[in-house]
């Protein structure tokens, strides 16, 4: 007799994984209010024993539009808490810059550093090794669940965030593509586009 050679099950033959279901129907817009921020820092300080660490990066992904390649990769020779500046490279052929930094993140900084005082990064597991983007990623998620903003939260929401913050402001398109570190300055004007001020005057009530 030949060989009988089995055959893949109808039911496994051309299966296809499911259809991931497309951001607008999970969220109505891919930023986040300031509130929002604020609402989420709170939340994750009060989760948990990292929670200081946790607040202090949505503190800084939002203040500087971390994406989370480049914040997990953050070492602590790129902060100067003594001339309050922070060395931001940025990835996907972006332009690095050097950012200011506030009252809250530099004493947000020196606490963290106490608590992790081994690690050249920024932001570190208990052992002192780099944050994997994973756990970054939950770590937003579950701060915006947790503050109820109402829909699943991502980090680049927060990088998002800080764009339509400072195009809110009236911040110079040029400047805001420097802090940003875009490349192209069309990635900076969809943010423009959306600020409320460029609609302010169209009605006299």
């Amino acid at each position: 007799m030949g060989r009988v050679i089995k055959l893949p099950q109808p039911s496994k033959i051309g299966k296809s994984p499911p259809m991931r279901t497309p951001n607008r129907e999970r969220r109505s817009r891919e930023y986040l209010s300031p509130a929002e921020v604020d609402s989420m820092i709170t939340a994750a300080k009060n989760a948990g024993r990292h929670g200081h660490r946790d607040a202090t990066l949505i503190l800084l992904t939002y203040r500087h539009a971390g994406r989370v390649s480049e914040m997990i990769a953050w070492r602590r020779d790129q902060v100067d808490l003594d001339q309050g500046l922070l060395h931001v490279n940025r990835l996907k052929s972006g332009t690095p810059s050097v950012h200011p930094l506030r009252g809250p993140e530099i004493r947000a900084l020196r606490k963290l550093f106490r608590e992790y005082p081994d690690s050249p990064y920024v932001f570190s597991t208990e052992r002192g090794g780099p944050m994997t983007a994973a756990t970054a990623r939950k770590i937003v998620a579950r701060a915006g669940e947790l503050a109820e903003v109402g829909f699943p939260v991502h980090p680049h929401m927060l990088r998002h965030a800080t764009g339509y913050y400072l195009a809110s402001k009236g911040q110079d398109t040029r400047a805001i593509q420097a802090y940003m570190g875009h490349k192209n300055i069309q990635h900076t004007v969809r943010y423009t586009e959306l600020s409320p001020d460029r609609f302010k005057n169209f009605w006299k009530d």
